[in-house]
């Protein structure tokens, strides 16, 4: 069957399942490959996309649900890497491994678009349901909050 996304900007007609997540129709048939996947559940954040400016994770949500959405990815996140959370990413080193990465930039991006001045607990909150392995939770808000400053 025949799915339409509209994914970064240009539509795509994929002969996928209607069911398979949409995960997988990102990045092995259209090959965006900077949505990682980290869990399967949806309890990590590695998978997070956004799906008409709303962040979703991408590896339980089927390819119908994003059917005449806009989908971005981090790829479509900023033409080449400039938005203000990337960029703040950079400068403080945020990244250890960074497979986790696109997911919480996806997630900084999100919660900034809401709040264009979060607190602490704001991001706490916001960021919660990314999980970091190697643990870089405490530059990850202050690579938010250097983000936060940036766009003002």
């Amino acid at each position: 069957m025949s799915v339409d996304l509209t994914i970064n900007g240009e539509v795509v007609s994929l002969d996928v399942d209607p069911g398979m997540p949409l995960l997988w129709a990102i990045r092995d048939i259209v090959g965006l490959t900077g949505t990682k996947f980290g869990c399967g559940k949806a309890l990590c954040g590695s998978c997070n996309v956004f799906v008409d400016d709303q962040v979703v994770r991408s590896c339980v949500i089927p390819v119908s649900a994003a059917a005449g959405k806009a989908v971005t990815t981090i790829e479509g996140l900023s033409g080449n890497g400039d938005h203000p959370v990337q960029v703040a990413w950079r400068e403080l080193n945020v990244p250890q491994c960074g497979y986790c990465q696109s997911g919480q930039i996806m997630s900084a991006a999100a919660l900034l678009q809401r709040n264009p001045n979060p607190s602490d607990a704001d991001i706490d909150s916001a960021m919660s349901g990314n999980i970091c392995r190697c643990g870089t939770y405490t530059r990850i808000r202050a690579a938010i909050h250097r983000a936060a400053e940036d766009r003002s």
